[in-house]
């Protein structure tokens, strides 16, 4: 029951991600969640993440924002990292994943998610059926409803580590 919150992928951050190893795998797009995800929440674009999306666009990805946000914090940083985005996404519902893809011109097959909330970003990039890849939050700091959520996301975390161990 709890598999369909686990993650393709589980890794300590985004900017561990091979992502020329996953162009050569056929990955085309990736969707991405902003906050703890890219940048601490609230944060503007950095320079880590301004030249992540510059060698993205070299390697030939197409990318996305996802984000639950209001437009005006979502744009600030999308604007920054010359990114197209969504905001006021609604995740889990898998429907903006869907749009996320028909703007890239990508599909299920070649389009991957980066995320670092389990009942939001990977639920919904797996109701979707895209390659999910959760991150570590970057910061501590978060808003109450998300401090909550992470009390349950530890449960399913242990679960998903002991069933990783058994498929090994």
């Amino acid at each position: 029951m709890l598999q369909r919150f686990y993650p393709d992928e589980y890794l300590d951050s985004t900017y561990d991600i091979d992502f020329e190893e996953k162009y050569r795998q056929g990955y085309r797009g990736i969707i991405f969640d902003i906050d703890n995800t890219l940048v601490p929440h609230g944060f503007p674009a950095d320079e880590r993440a301004i030249a992540l999306f510059k060698r993205l666009r070299e390697t030939g990805y197409k990318v996305t924002m996802l984000s639950n946000n209001k437009e005006p914090r979502v744009k600030m940083f999308c604007d920054a990292v010359d990114a197209p985005y969504i905001y006021k996404a609604g995740k889990p519902n898998p429907a903006n994943y869907r749009k996320a893809m028909k703007n890239m011109g990508t599909d299920e097959t070649n389009t991957l998610f980066v995320g670092d909330q389990i009942f939001t970003d990977v639920w919904g990039a797996n109701k979707a059926g895209i390659y999910s890849v959760l991150v570590k939050p970057i910061h501590p700091r978060e808003e109450i409803q998300i401090v909550l959520k992470r009390y349950l996301e530890k449960i399913v975390l242990i679960r998903y580590h002991k069933d990783m161990k058994k498929k090994e």
